[in-house]
Order: structure tokens, then sequence, then C-alpha cells
């Protein structure tokens, strides 16, 4: 009876233009009138912030209600038995003179306008029969010069009707604050800090303010060369980081010429400078290839499919006839969809007959899947991004970088900042984040080990561990205690060059908050003891009971669009999809059964070890799909070698990237944008993408070109279309039983999800593990394998930046990006470049064991003394013709956050 009592007092009951709605008490009239399909215009209301009503525009009748009864819809809360008008004549009037205020100070440029079609204020005006204004006097004269300098977006301030949403996104939302109100009256505008031009403002371009103005005000530069109704919009998820932001991709004919924020799970409506800019131009780009090629007496010269496909197929019998299967490996795409590669696994598994296949992740978070999954059993992030940015006390942020790897995660960090959370960073430079952090730990790169013993040591010191849920849920806890029992403050202060007191007020705080994730990153993952980092990440969450719990769990963020989901698609070379063992010989059989063909027993090789193996000839030809290891893996001059070594290597790619340019032959596949399927976010939501244009040229769909490479080598394969490839996606792999297109039509699904009636999982490990216990691994420091010495005497690591991404093959095609940041650099400690010579912007050369590049000088105090940073985007000065190619021991994963270098200047000529 309480119960009941309690709903009643929660909910009120209105009248809203005759129409009875029941609503929960605190609702505004505004979402009641939505829940009801009555809509009520608006200028300044963004549904993800608190109302504002400066606009006036919501103005709606309230019967009886106090001063006309005349209010804002968007800050009125519903009352019990109120009698809500939206259209009454007094409501008309009032949003008709709020027009005729607006248009006496704006630019009356409709038809030349690029938002002409698209402006909010032009479609209220013309649904109120407002054509001009009435206030003629005062109105200001054109003294605001238009703002053209973003590579990206104009600005009008004449345009502008200070509804403020551009400030209240970027301030609120997005975590920048660039934007404010200047001056007062009719020279009031708008505009960066100081009055600057954008370019030389803070901006870092992301696009939102853009996205919610209401008016021509801020408008993409591109939005000028179409009209809205010239356009079709179609839902998609984004080709860059591991996010997974949905978005709209506009298309003007067969063209793609600009994108939209979409309100996903992930994003909520945001957009970072890469996908609101960079994710459209490079699918027109003029240099996508567009027909096979086949190398000639070392020229590369145009062939037909049939001349293409018959030399691959050709060949790679000859070399399995010839060698066995096991000479033969591929490489496949964590940028295309799941159906791509799922298709692709089973090609080299049952045409091609070996498990020797691999994806990019075994260069990333190739340790996160192993660690993980040994300690929890599950190698994959344990909780929503929402879940572990809206509403948490404290964020442990590990060896991540999310404002530059992950922009939309990072700008929610922000946002938690802003409401309170504290935060704690764990980095060897000061990233953009430390600025507003509760504690920054600024170790040593390779340290992550120690860090964590040294944080757990303090916890049980200080009675700080959750002991129920050890001895009810986990295992192996006595040597873990054992051996952390050795990693005092001081101890671990010395080896990650940290203050021990800072290391003791980090254990405290996280493990005295409710609700605390632990976000980590490559910096983790990209050395010799990777896997041990990450296991080293479920200790401390397992010790203090932060594992299977909303806030909380243990999170890797996945670096690219669908580097989860080439995992999860078996293409790794002991997994089949869904992380079904190779070794396992039920699994075995089933998948022999599922295809219909005898499988490879043997576990095959990884992406790292293929490499070696091709240079000593034991792997003959190699199959790339979408990758380019010359640009992204360790020690160039090493993958060099292999691919020359090789005796036939085929290449399937959009470009003729740095790796296709040794190809033998080379298949132009497909983007994002010309294709249906599916991408697997960091968080395991699986989400669509849809065909927006049609292909370039002869390129045909990724899969497609599988299943004709499968036939030709005696295994018939066929698929209609990427849902038919769900569908059999769904039918072998338990995880993912319950996904079909149909259901995944409105909005994403989280794996596991294992039938039809399964919402899937939000939250991993509640319970019990996804193992049964959860293991404690306990884990001692061990050195990276490269340490500074007196001939390499500087620490380097690397890392990504906020406006490149990967091999910048796709944002190296957009102008606007290039303008911003067209080369390499390395940051560089003020007081070493001081002692060598080096200023700002100074040509250097630096040195490893393994080559020498030239790049820029960035000066400043983001790293330490003696270490240094770089970017591997950029093919000149490619930071990894010096990265060291030594190896984690488990997941076979590069150490690229150590090496030793050293730095000289360049002498500039005259």
């Amino acid at each position: 009876m309480e119960t009941q009592t309690k709903v009643k007092t929660q909910t009120v009951t209105l009248s809203i233009d005759g129409q009875a709605v029941s609503v929960p008490k605190g609702t505004t009239i505004l979402e009641a009138a939505e829940q009801l399909g009555i809509e009520i215009p608006t200028l300044c209301h963004l549904k993800e912030l608190a109302p504002d009503g400066s606009c006036r525009m919501c103005t709606v009748e309230i019967e009886g209600g106090r001063k006309g009864g005349l209010t804002t819809a968007c800050t009125a809360h519903c009352q019990e038995n109120m009698v809500v008008y939206t259209s009454s004549e007094r409501v008309k009037d009032s949003r008709r003179f709020v027009l005729d205020l607006l248009l006496s100070n704006h630019k009356m440029e409709c038809f030349s306008c690029g938002k002409n079609g698209d402006c909010k204020l032009q479609d209220y005006s013309m649904e109120y029969g407002v054509d001009n204004t009435t206030f003629t006097d005062g109105k200001r004269m054109p003294c605001h010069q238009e703002d053209t300098t973003s590579p990206f977006f104009d600005y009008d301030p004449e345009k502008c009707i200070m509804c403020r949403r551009c400030s209240r996104v970027c301030q609120l939302r997005q975590g920048r604050d660039i934007i404010s109100i200047a001056k007062r009256g009719f020279d009031t505008k708008m505009t960066p800090s100081y009055e600057a031009s954008f370019d030389q403002s803070l901006c870092e371009s992301c696009g939102n303010c853009v996205s919610v103005c209401p008016t021509g005000a801020l408008v993409a530069k591109e939005h000028k060369s179409y009209r809205e109704w010239e356009t079709k919009k179609i839902p998609t998820t984004c080709p860059h980081c591991g996010t997974g932001c949905q978005m709209n991709l506009v298309v003007k004919g067969n063209k793609l010429v600009g994108v939209e924020p979409l309100n996903g799970e992930a994003n909520k409506n945001l957009l970072c400078v890469k996908g609101k800019f960079a994710s459209y131009k490079f699918v027109g780009s003029g240099d996508r290839l567009t027909e096979p090629l086949i190398k000639r007496n070392g020229v590369f010269e145009p062939a037909s499919w049939e001349e293409a496909l018959t030399l691959v197929a050709d060949k790679f019998s000859q070399l399995k006839a010839d060698y066995g299967a096991d000479s033969l490996a591929g490489f496949s795409c964590s940028r295309s969809t799941n159906e791509d590669n799922f298709v692709f696994q089973k090609m080299m598994r049952a045409a091609f007959g070996t498990n020797n296949v691999d994806n990019c992740a075994r260069v990333c978070h190739s340790a996160s899947v192993h660690g993980l999954a040994h300690t929890l059993g599950s190698g994959a992030m344990t909780n929503p991004i929402a879940d572990i940015t809206t509403d948490v006390d404290v964020i442990l942020l590990v060896g991540s970088n999310p404002e530059e790897a992950h922009p939309v995660i990072g700008s929610q960090i922000r946002q938690a900042m802003q409401r309170g959370t504290k935060v704690i960073v764990v980095d060897p430079r000061k990233i953009d984040l430390v600025k507003n952090c509760e504690l920054h730990l600024q170790l040593q790169a390779g340290t992550n080990v120690a860090f964590a013993n040294g944080m757990m040591h303090v916890i049980l010191k200080e009675g700080l561990a959750d002991r129920d849920f050890i001895e009810k849920r986990t295992e192996g806890f006595e040597a873990l205690e054992q051996l952390v029992a050795e990693y005092t403050p001081e101890k671990v202060a010395e080896i990650c060059h940290i203050h021990p007191d800072d290391l003791v007020q980090a254990a405290r705080l996280y493990a005295q908050a409710e609700k605390a994730p632990i976000i980590y990153c490559l910096g983790v993952t990209e050395h010799s003891t990777g896997t041990e980092g990450v296991m080293s990440m479920s200790n401390l969450a397992m010790l203090v009971g932060k594992l299977g719990k909303p806030g909380c769990g243990v999170n890797p963020l996945r670096g690219q669009n669908n580097v989860q989901g080439a995992c999860d698609m078996g293409c790794m070379p002991y997994d089949f999809p869904g992380y079904q063992k190779v070794n396992n010989p039920e699994v075995m059989a089933k998948f022999e059964k599922a295809w219909n063909v005898e499988l490879n027993k043997k576990t095959g090789l990884t992406s790292t070890q293929v490499l070696p193996a091709a240079i000593k000839g034991t792997i003959k030809g190699l199959y790339i799909f979408g990758e380019d290891p010359i640009v992204t893996d360790p020690d160039t001059n090493h993958v060099r070698k292999a691919l020359e070594n090789l005796d036939f290597l085929v290449v399937q790619e959009l470009f003729m990237t740095e790796t296709a340019a040794y190809a033998d032959v080379v298949l132009p596949g497909i983007s994002y944008a010309e294709k249906d399927g599916t991408f697997t976010n960091t968080e395991r939501r699986v989400q669509r993408i849809r065909k927006a244009v049609e292909p370039k040229g002869q390129a045909r769909e990724d899969y497609a070109i599988f299943c004709d490479v499968m036939t030709r080598l005696g295994y018939p394969c066929h698929y209609n279309s990427a849902k038919e490839i769900m569908d059999e996606i769904a039918a072998v792999t338990p995880s993912f039983a319950g996904i079909n297109f149909e259901r995944l039509e409105n909005g994403g699904l989280q794996w596991p999800c294992r039938s039809l009636e399964d919402p899937g999982t939000a939250i991993m490990h509640v319970g019990e593990f996804a193992r049964g216990k959860g293991l404690f691994m306990a884990i001692p420091y061990k050195k990276a394998r490269e340490l500074p010495d007196e001939e390499y005497p500087y620490l380097m690591s690397t890392g990504r930046m906020l406006y490149h991404y990967n091999t910048r093959a796709m944002t190296g095609r957009t102008e606007g990006i290039n303008q911003i940041v067209n080369r390499s650099y390395i940051e560089i400690n003020a007081v070493d470049a001081a002692r060598l010579g080096i200023n700002e912007g100074d040509k250097v050369k630096v040195s490893s064991r393994r080559g020498t590049i030239e790049t820029y000088a960035a000066v400043g105090n983001r790293v330490f003394p003696q270490e240094v940073f770089m970017t591997f985007h950029f093919p000149d000065g490619n930071v990894n013709e010096l990265t060291n190619a030594e190896f984690d021991d488990i997941a076979i994963i590069p150490e690229y956050k150590v090496c030793a270098v050293t730095i000289e200047p360049v002498e500039q000529a005259n």
C-alpha cells in the first residue's frame, strides 16, 4: 500500500490542448507535450542540458496561471490538473513578437545563406507569418566582420540570435568554454575569448556548436554547397575510434557532403572533429582504388576482376600445395565490418586451411583480450560508457588520453569533472585532463605493474580491501597478498618516479569511492609486460570489489571503430568467433559441421609472429585486408624485409597505401559508407552501418571478394547480403545468438546477447564472473626490455593525437585537418631542449637502434626531462622506424610505449 501511494504522489495528470497525459512529477510542459506528439517551437533548448528559457519561443498559456498565464514550456513543471494551451491566439501573438524582435537585428539574406531550408528562425517565421520586422529603428549596421578562419565552418555574427546554444554546448557538453558573450546592447555577440578569431582560439573544431546552431550564424563550409531539400540522411556509425558515435551521413546525389550527430548511446548527440568533418571526404577522394591492379615487372597495371582473382587463387593454391597451408597467413581489418571480418577468417580457415589469421588488435589491445579473459573470463570492457562517466565519484584513468584518442569520451569525462567527479590521471605525460584532475601520478613509462602493486599494498595495509567480495567471488588472493607486501609506497615511488604520498592518496581515493571505474588504454597494453599490466588492473578492481557493479569495472578503450568486432569475429589465430577456442575439440567439431569442411587443428601464428616467419621463409603468402603494417607496426625496416621476402602478397584496400605498394596484387574494396553491416564499439555494443552511396569504379563489396576467392580455391561460398552473414554469426556464436539486423534497427545491442528475448548485457560479471571466480594474479614488476643508456639517453613513448587517426588514410584526405596539423613532431622537455640548443619548431634528428628519422620539436613540459613523446600518424618522420619489436610473452604485443632514442638538432641551410 505504501508503495502504491508513493507511486501516485510521483505522478501528475494534466491537459495539454485537450489531451490528458500523466507524467512523473518534475516533468516540464515541453517534455509532456512531446509525449503527446505536440510540437512546441524552441530556439535555445537543448535536451541534454537544463532548460535555459532565454528565447521565449516555447511560450504556452496556462489556464488560471500567474502573470496572465503565459510561461515558457521548457522551464515550467507540470502540475496536477493543470490545463495548458500551446497554440492559443495569445500564445501565437507572443511567439510572433519574439520573432519580430529577433528579425530586428538579423541579416536577412535567406536565399544566399548556407542554412536556407535548414534554419529554425526561417521555419518559424514562415509558420507564424512574420516576413520582416516592425522594429526598423536602431537596427545595427553590419559592423561585425564574418569570421571564416576556421578550416571547417564560418561564423557570421549578423545571423546570430543570441540563443547561446553554441556557448552552452561548448562549455557544458564539450567541456571547453571557447565561446561566450561579448559587448552589450546591439553590439552584443557570441565570440571566442578576447574576441579572437576561431583559428587563433583554443577551439578544437569539434563542430558541436555548428550542429546545434538554429540559424546560419555557424555553418559548415560544405553546407553552402547544398540545400536541405536536395539531400537525404543515412544513419550510421562513425568509422574512427572505438567510441561508436552515431551520426547521419548527409548525401546529395551520390556524394557525401556532411555529417550530423545522432543521439546514440555512446555519444548523445556529440561528435569530435574527426567524426564531424573527416568521416566523409575520403570516401569520394580522387585517389581511391577503382580497379584491380597486378604488378608486372615492378609496375602496377590495371586488370580485370577475372584476371586478378584467378591469379590470386592460383598463386595461393600453388603455395599451399608446395609448402602446406600454414605457409599462408591473413591480416584482417579492424576498420571494416563484423560481417567482412567473419567472412575473412572463414576464408582463411575453410579455404586456405590455416589458423594464421590476425587483426591489428595484436598491436594494441590483444593484451586486454588475454589479460581480462584470463582473470575475469571475458576480454572486453565491463561497463557501458555512460555508466562510467555519468554518475561516478572517482575515475582512475591509467595510460589513456581520451581527449585525443577517444574525444567524445574525453568530453564526457570533462562533464563528469564539472559535476564533481575526481579524476586520478596515471600517465607519463601531462595530458590535458591533468589541468583539472584531482591527482596526477606522472609515472615513468613501463612501470604500470609496480604502480598497481603499490596501490594494492596501501589498500591492504589500511584495511580498505573488500574482504567479503574477495572471499566469495575470487581465488588466488593469498599469493597476491604475499607479493604486494613488498611493494611499499617508497619502493614503488623509486621505480615509478612518483611521490609516495601521491600513491597513498590515489589508493585511498579509489578504494573509498562507492563508484570508481578503472579506464585504461594503450599506455597499459603496449608493453613487453602488457598482459601483466592488464591483469594488474583486474587485481586492483577485484581487491576493492568494484566489478559487476554500476559505475565501476575495468574498462579498456578500444582504439579503432571495429577492433572489438574483429576480435569478436574470430580474426585471431587461437579463437573462432565469440572467443571459442581453436584448441577445444568440441568447438572445432562444431565449426567443421557448420562449415562442412575439415579444419586445421593447429593454433596459428599472430601477426607479430607472421612477419618474422616471412623473413625466415616459412610464411610464403600473405593476404592483407585493410591494414598498413609498414606504417603501424614497430621497427619498419623489419616489416619491409618481411614483405619483400614473401613469394606472394595480396592487399585489399581503399587506397594505394605504403603496404599496398609492396603487393603483387591490389584489390579495390569499398568504404563503410558504401556497404551495409555492423561495427562493435568499445563497450561491446553492436551497431548498424548503412549504405549511403554507390562504390567508385569497379570497387566491390569486400565479403563478396572473399567469397570469390574461396570459391576459386575449391570451397564454394556466397552470401546475398550482410544481413545473411549476421544470421550465420548468430547461429555459430552463442554470445551473438540474439542479434540480427531487425533488432538493431532500433539501436545497438551489447553482447553477450544469447537469445531473441535477451536485451543484451550492459554490465559484465554481475553476481558471478564469466569464468566462475575472478582470478588474482600475483605479478612482480619487470623492467621494459630497452631502457635509456649513454648512447641512447632518452626514453621515448608513442601515442595518438586529436586531429589524425592511425595512418591518416581518412583524416589525411581532409584538407581542414591537414591545415591544422600536417607534420610529425616530438615532444621534448624545455630543459633538454635548452641543453641541446633546440627551439620550438626546429627540425631534429631522432635515432634508435633500429633507424633514424627527422621531425620537428614541440618544446614544453608535457614530458619529464630525459623523456620524449611522438605520434605515429605521419609517413614522413614515422616513429615506427624507431620503435622496438620486443613483444609481450603472452599476447605477443609490441612494446610501442618504451624505447631508447637520441636526439640532435638538424643544421638548416641558410
